[in-house]
């Protein structure tokens, strides 16, 4: 769970294998139309660049290559100043300055994205038992160390992690619109929740500058608008778990939603024969050793980041309750299970076919 700073070789590998966006569609599997007001003068601008440690990517559809600049640009900027509030890497970060001020007894006052992002992960983090847990920053920072050396994270410094976690020890204060974190040295990571919510803010952006018809993704993280012209939706390539036997890549339509999907197909570490996901289990302070790809579609894309890291966590059973019980969310679940060969692939009753 969090921001990392832009790597070349990963932004590549993310941009070419996990979650591509294309607007070709297959006309059989329509149930929107595109929006009104459109006309054959319509034209698809197409702008990427690397934000929050991933290749961002927007795609719009406007009446000129002007309109389109204007407003990716605007768009790109609000995702630029969503980092410099959300980043853990960056030590002048709204995120980092809360951090610093842990085990003060201080109630800090928040930005509206702030709280915003910080409000939505405590509802997830209680729904689910703290599988969800944006306090679990000092975990994660073992496990970078842990993929750089090759290491598993001693003992000693796993135990005093788990002292620093748990989102109990995060007090939110609505009527002051305040956070206090209780523990020193507590460490807030925003990762699995942040690209989406910055994709969603994007998207809002466009709409202010009149693009109606928008598709905006962050590796795995994305949000669409309406469809393009004469279309019925964006098709979205799922990309595949990197196993054998396998289903292979396959398509859905979205329009109107968010998309998000999480796993350890390049950010893992195998230590013993084990192979352990960047996805950090706040309850037990290891990385995730199922090996999956789990793939959540939601009326927005903070829901469906959070969700998707939350049912990684959760697990195949509880993390398919939750979708349930989520409303306009629904997920798939691909993992490779103990039995070799054998993969195994669970969708909730909603999810496209």
């Amino acid at each position: 769970m969090t921001v990392p700073r832009f790597n070349p070789a990963t932004a590549a590998l993310l941009a070419a294998v996990a979650v591509v966006a294309v607007a070709t569609l297959c006309s059989s599997c329509a149930h929107r139309t595109s929006a009104p007001g459109y006309t054959s003068a319509w034209q698809r601008f197409d702008r990427s660049q690397p934000e929050m440690g991933v290749p961002f990517r927007i795609v719009v559809y406007a009446s000129n290559q002007v309109h389109a600049t204007k407003a990716m640009g605007a768009a790109f900027a609000r995702i630029e100043e969503l980092n410099a509030i959300l980043s853990d890497y960056d030590t002048d970060s709204e995120l980092s300055r809360l951090s610093r001020t842990s085990g003060q007894n201080t109630n800090v006052p928040l930005s509206a994205d702030m709280w915003n992002v910080l409000s939505r992960s405590q509802q997830l983090a209680a729904r689910t038992d703290g599988a969800f847990d944006i306090t679990v920053g000092p975990m994660v920072n073992l496990w970078r160390k842990a993929r750089r050396e090759h290491q598993f994270p001693r003992a000693d410094l796993l135990a005093q992690a788990r002292n620093r976690v748990g989102w109990q020890k995060l007090h939110l204060n609505p009527r002051g619109r305040t956070a206090r974190l209780d523990v020193e040295e507590m460490r807030l990571d925003v990762g699995a929740i942040a690209k989406g919510y910055a994709v969603d803010e994007a998207l809002k952006v466009l709409h202010t500058n009149g693009i109606r018809s928008a598709l905006v993704s962050g590796a795995g993280d994305m949000a669409a608008s309406a469809p393009p012209p004469g279309k019925p939706g964006w098709q979205i390539e799922l990309a595949p778990l990197d196993v054998t036997n396998a289903p292979p890549a396959r398509f859905v339509q979205l329009s109107h939603a968010g998309l998000a999907t999480s796993g350890d197909m390049f950010q893992r570490v195998e230590l013993d024969g084990v192979r352990y996901s960047h996805i950090v289990d706040p309850r037990t302070g290891i990385g995730l050793t199922d090996h999956s790809l789990v793939t959540v579609i939601a009326p927005d894309c903070t829901t469906a980041d959070s969700l998707a890291t939350a049912v990684s966590a959760l697990g195949p059973d509880a993390g398919l309750r939750l979708l349930r019980a989520q409303r306009g969310a629904e997920g798939r679940i691909i993992r490779a299970t103990k039995s070799e060969g054998v993969v195994e692939v669970r969708t909730s009753p909603g999810f496209p076919p």
